[in-house]
C-alpha cells in the first residue's frame, strides 16, 4: 500500500485544522502557504505608530459557546479555552450614534439614555427559557415588540428552526411580522455578526441554523467568547507548533503555481509546483479561499464544475477601525453594539487584551463606508464613538484594516461544494464547504476536520 503523504494548500484555519488532524495520526503532511504568515483571515498584524509596535488583529472575531469543534481543537493543541477567552453570557447592549438630544425619551422612565436597547439572558434558567425571559425583561423595546420576538422564537422552535424554501432574512422577518425596531436592534445586528451579509441578501436558512445551534441546546451555547490575546497567539501559532511537533512541515512564502495530477501504478499521485520546487504527494487538500482556488483551475480540469460554482460567488467586506485613546479610557462593557450610524460593534481591547484605551470598531458587509477614504472613515467613526461614549475623545492614532473580500456573501440557496471532488484523492476545505454554516471560524474548523477524516 502506498504510504500517504498529504499536501495542504493554504495555511488558514481550515488548512491548519486539517493538517493538525492528519499529523496527530502520524500521517505525513505538508502545508503550503503563499504569504509570510499563517492564519488567513484570522491573523495578527504588526502596526508601527509613534515608535511603538502594536499587535492588531485583521478582524475582531467573536466565537460562540456552541463552537465545540473549535474549542476542542484549541484544547488539543494546548490552548486553555477558559484562559484564552472572556466568556460573556448572552448580553446585547446597543448604543445610538446620533446626538443625545435626538434620542427618543424612554416614556416608561421619563428619561433619555444612550443605551437604545439592552438584553441580558437569564443565567439561572435553562435554554431556551434564558433567552425568552431575557427578551421579556429587555429594555428599549415596547411590550408589543417583545411579544413579537417571543412569538417568532416559539414558532421557529415548533418547526425545529427549518424552512421549506430558503429566502432572504428580511423576507422571513416580514413573514413573521417582526417590528422595524426589533429588526434594527436585534435581528439585523445578529445577522451581520454571524453571516456578514445584509439582511436584504442574507440566507434565512443559514441564519436559522445559527439560532438553532445557539439557543436550543445548553444555555452556555449562546455565550459570547471574546479572545483575550491577539489571534495569531491564540490560533495559528499553537496549531503550527502542534503540527510541527507531530512531524508536519510548513512552507511559508510558498505559493502553489500549479497542481499536476498523475497516476502511478494505478494510484493517483500529485506534483505540487511552487516557484522553487516540485514535490510529490498521494493526496491534496485545497484549503484556499474560493478566489485563490479558482486560480488553480487551469491545472485541474477535473474540478471544472466546482470552479464554475465558485466563480459565481460574491463577497462581503469587513473593516476594522482601531482608535487609540488615553489609557484610562474604558467602556462599560468589553463589547457594545452601535446603531444609527456606520459603526456596528466596538470592542474595548483594554479589557480584552490589556491594550488600554484601544477601541476596535467593526463595520461588516457592504455599505456607504466603502466609498470613503480611510481618513474619512476614521473621522466619521471617531465622531460616532464620541456621541455614544463621551469619554472617547481625541484619539492619538488610528489604523484601518480593510478585508475587502472577508467572507462570501451568504445568500439564499447558495451552492456550496462538498469536501470530495471529481479528482480522486483531492479534497476541499474552507468555511465555504461547511454547507450548514456561514463563513465563521467554526465553519473553517469543521471543514478541516471533515477533509482530514476523508483521508
Amino acid at each position: 500500500m502506498q504510504k500517504k503523504s498529504i499536501a495542504v494548500i493554504g495555511g488558514g484555519l481550515a488548512g491548519l485544522t486539517a493538517a493538525a488532524e492528519l499529523a496527530e495520526r502520524g500521517i505525513a503532511v505538508t502545508i503550503f502557504e503563499a504569504s509570510a504568515q499563517l492564519g488567513g483571515r484570522a491573523r495578527t498584524v504588526a502596526i508601527h505608530h509613534q515608535h511603538q509596535t502594536h499587535l492588531l488583529d485583521n478582524g475582531q472575531h467573536i466565537l460562540l459557546g456552541v463552537y465545540e469543534k473549535t474549542l476542542s481543537l484549541l484544547a488539543k493543541v494546548g490552548v486553555n479555552p477558559k484562559a484564552a477567552f472572556m466568556r460573556l453570557p448572552l448580553t446585547i447592549n446597543m448604543h445610538s450614534c446620533i446626538a443625545q438630544q435626538q434620542i427618543p425619551t424612554d416614556t416608561a422612565n421619563n428619561k433619555s439614555s444612550r443605551a437604545a436597547f439592552s438584553l441580558r439572558s437569564a443565567r439561572s434558567l435553562p435554554a431556551p427559557m434564558h433567552l425568552l425571559v431575557g427578551i421579556i425583561c429587555c429594555q428599549g423595546l415596547s411590550l408589543k415588540d417583545r411579544f413579537a420576538a417571543i412569538q417568532f422564537m416559539q414558532q421557529l422552535k415548533a418547526t425545529q428552526f427549518s424552512i421549506q424554501n430558503d429566502c432572504t432574512l428580511v423576507s422571513l422577518l416580514e413573514q413573521y411580522h417582526q417590528p422595524e425596531k426589533l429588526i434594527k436592534m436585534l435581528w439585523e445586528p445578529l445577522c451581520l455578526a454571524a453571516l456578514n451579509t445584509p439582511i436584504k441578501n442574507a440566507s434565512a436558512r443559514i441564519f436559522l441554523n445559527v439560532l438553532r445551534d445557539s439557543f436550543t441546546g445548553k444555555k452556555t451555547d449562546s455565550d459570547f467568547l471574546l479572545p483575550r490575546s491577539d489571534l495569531s497567539k491564540l490560533l495559528s501559532n499553537p496549531m503550527a507548533a502542534f503540527i510541527q511537533k507531530h512531524q508536519g512541515t510548513i512552507h511559508l512564502n510558498a505559493r502553489v503555481l500549479s497542481i499536476e495530477a498523475k497516476t502511478f501504478n494505478n494510484t493517483p499521485n500529485f506534483v505540487i509546483h511552487t516557484k522553487t520546487q516540485a514535490q510529490h504527494f498521494s493526496h491534496v487538500i485545497l484549503a484556499t479561499a474560493p478566489l485563490h482556488t479558482i486560480k488553480l483551475a487551469p491545472s485541474l480540469p477535473a474540478l471544472s464544475q466546482v470552479m464554475s460554482q465558485l466563480s459565481a460567488y460574491l463577497y462581503q467586506p469587513i473593516y476594522t477601525v482601531y482608535l487609540q485613546y488615553h489609557t484610562n479610557v474604558k467602556l462599560a462593557q468589553p463589547m457594545i453594539g452601535l446603531v444609527d450610524g456606520i459603526s456596528q460593534w466596538v470592542f474595548d481591547r483594554g479589557q480584552l487584551c490589556q491594550q488600554h484605551g484601544l477601541m476596535a470598531v467593526i463595520v461588516s458587509a457592504e455599505g456607504p463606508h466603502q466609498t470613503m477614504s480611510q481618513d474619512e472613515l476614521t473621522e466619521h467613526i471617531a465622531n460616532e464613538l464620541q456621541i455614544a461614549f463621551p469619554q472617547c475623545k481625541n484619539p492619538s492614532w488610528h489604523q484601518v484594516i480593510a478585508e475587502k473580500r472577508a467572507t462570501f456573501s451568504c445568500t439564499p440557496d447558495l451552492i456550496r461544494p462538498t469536501h470530495t471532488t471529481a479528482q480522486a484523492n483531492m479534497y476541499l476545505a474552507g468555511d465555504y464547504t461547511c454547507a450548514d454554516y456561514p463563513a465563521t471560524i467554526e465553519g473553517a474548523v469543521r471543514s478541516g476536520v471533515a477533509a482530514a477524516k476523508l483521508i
